[in-house]
């Protein structure tokens, strides 16, 4: 069969000669062969993932190019691109990804097989060699640039077409024959501060993750108070002095006259506030109480912290265009929201209150927000008139008026305000009427709204429930974003329609009728999902997974190429 095969290429590229498509200088018809076999199966035995089918297409039309000649090897030798190519594949861990994927332990032993290692190499190694690293640098720039896993396989609503490269040519124009190829690769990541925040912060914990051993911090019974006695102080201070929470310089040393053979050491002082300021990093309650949940965030340990910033990474590389033009950002499993300007800038930021871990998560995408409206009616979405405002009216007959609804048909006509018969009920349930909040202070969407219309109908909203901000996990809502201060993102969004004011806009949202505004010009937004945050000031903030987006990220990952695209 293999003959066959082989006989049947001969014949192709034979016919391909008589064509004016001759063999290419320098390399047997054999190899050649060989070369195109390999490119048309998308497989290959050497490498670590072999099955290279979702590049086969980019391959046949890179050695197109040069009519399936060597691109990564001359006269037996690698050339200078390709030893910075495979420089930098060594290096992926840096970015967040892994040098084995692009057989970074390989590459010796290929090499060795090619000159100045082996006096008289065999072809046949090089264009394995030339083979091999075509496919890796491929997937690197992929990996790099859009991410490993296209986002709408995990439900993300980003689109990832519009980013993506033409691979051939890239590698023809900007490395194979280029001058500085470690400069041509690092123009494919993210440009965003936040990624490279990001970056910065992963090559730090990667150094922090190989000095640190591990130890567990013992389990606490009650919470360790300021002035208690605690066995794992040592462990404690040891750990926080490394992340940065305690200064070099804090002295958390034990009084001179206590025998700390004889007694646990006291929890106290300058490790107070680093474990405060630990708490803060990952969005919990600033107690400085050592309790059950804080002894859990401080036994997880740097290579898990490690690997939850190689998720975040992947994801800032499915964002979409729209990232790069002054957008609004929420974040779900931070809980806040930030307005940037066109330098990425913040403008605007505040808590945000999302949807539900269970049964109501507010999704990820993005979208072009357009109105605001102020003292807005609160459509009730069917789901919820169906599941909570029927059985409210079943066991009240003054629902209605007591939490300021009304009734309505489809033309927005009311048809009841007070008691409703049970014929009404029935409409209700089968869809045929709706409910609404009137406008006002106590409406479900406060005294103002911001739209971006979308497929899952959510927008942004005010709301009468304030309280909730000053909680540390803040998933409360039915899947849209409430916003802590809506005036200053009303006063952000419309900067550019004259007159608007705060003035104006204090006035619109206590006033007596619903205003909507369009918006000068379309601004993105972007709901998306990251489990680290890297602040300006280059302190690193972890967040939990409430909706376990990265461990099925990470699934996804686990199962190699070809990744789900």
């Amino acid at each position: 069969m293999a003959a066959l095969v082989l006989a049947a290429l001969l014949c192709r590229l034979g016919a391909m000669a008589q064509s004016g498509s001759a063999a290419a200088p320098g390399l047997s018809a054999e190899d050649q062969a060989w070369l195109h076999q390999a490119v048309d199966s998308g497989n290959s035995s050497d490498l670590r993932w072999p099955n290279f089918a979702d590049y086969s297409q980019h391959l046949k039309k890179f050695y197109g190019f040069n009519g399936y000649s060597l691109w990564w090897v001359k006269n037996g030798e690698p050339t200078a691109q390709a030893m910075q190519v495979i420089a930098t594949l060594r290096q992926a861990e840096l970015k967040g990804l892994s040098a084995d994927d692009y057989d970074g332990s390989r590459w010796d032993g290929r090499l060795a097989k090619l000159k100045p290692a082996t006096r008289l190499p065999a072809e046949a190694d090089a264009v394995k060699f030339d083979l091999d690293l075509t496919v890796c640098v491929m997937r690197y720039i992929s990996d790099l640039h859009i991410g490993k896993v296209n986002p709408k396989h995990l439900d993300f609503a980003f689109d990832e077409e519009s980013k993506k490269y033409d691979l051939p040519e890239f590698l023809r124009d900007h490395v194979v024959n280029g001058g500085d190829v470690t400069g041509a690769l690092a123009t494919v990541e993210p440009p965003y501060p936040g990624y490279r925040r990001t970056i910065q912060a992963l090559q730090t914990y990667l150094q922090l993750a190989k000095k640190d051993d591990g130890e567990q911090l013992p389990a606490v019974k009650k919470p360790i108070v300021p002035g208690d006695t605690y066995a794992g102080v040592p462990r404690l201070a040891q750990l926080l002095r490394l992340v940065g929470d305690l200064p070099q310089g804090a002295d958390v040393s034990p009084d001179v006259s206590v025998d700390v053979s004889a007694a646990p050491p006291v929890y106290k002082g300058a490790l107070v506030d680093a474990v405060k300021n630990f708490q803060r990093r990952l969005g919990r309650d600033v107690t400085g109480h050592i309790d059950a949940q804080t002894v859990a965030d401080l036994n997880v340990s740097l290579s898990s912290r490690v690997r939850q910033m190689q998720l975040t990474l992947e994801r800032w590389r499915w964002l979409p265009e729209s990232y790069q033009n002054a957008p609004i950002i929420a974040n779900i499993p931070e809980f806040r929201l930030r307005a940037y300007d066109k330098n990425f800038n913040i403008g605007v930021t505040m808590n945000v209150v999302v949807g539900k871990a269970y049964g109501h998560g507010t999704p990820v995408f993005s979208e072009n927000m357009q109105y605001a409206v102020f003292r807005p009616y609160w459509e009730v979405p069917y789901s919820i008139t169906k599941s909570e405002i029927v059985p409210h009216l079943l066991r009240d007959p003054g629902y209605l008026a007591k939490d300021n609804l009304e009734i309505v048909d489809g033309k927005q006509n009311v048809v009841a305000s007070g008691a409703v018969s049970s014929d009404v009920i029935g409409q209700l349930r089968a869809g045929k009427l709706f409910v609404r909040q009137k406008p006002g202070p106590k409406n479900s969407l406060g005294l103002a709204k911001f739209l971006f219309p979308n497929s899952y109908n959510v927008y942004m909203h005010d709301t009468p429930a304030t309280e909730l901000f000053s909680r540390s996990r803040r998933d409360f809502s039915h899947g849209c974003v409430r916003l802590e201060k809506p005036a200053e993102l009303a006063s952000w969004v419309l900067h550019d329609n004259p007159g608007w004011t705060p003035e104006r806009i204090h006035e619109a949202m206590n006033g007596t009728t619903t205003q909507q505004v369009k918006l000068a010009h379309p601004i993105p937004v972007l709901i998306v999902y990251a489990t680290v945050v890297v602040l300006e000031d280059g302190q690193v903030h972890f967040y939990d997974d409430i909706y376990g987006h990265d461990a099925e990220l990470e699934k996804a990952l686990v199962k190699g190429y070809p990744y789900p695209w």
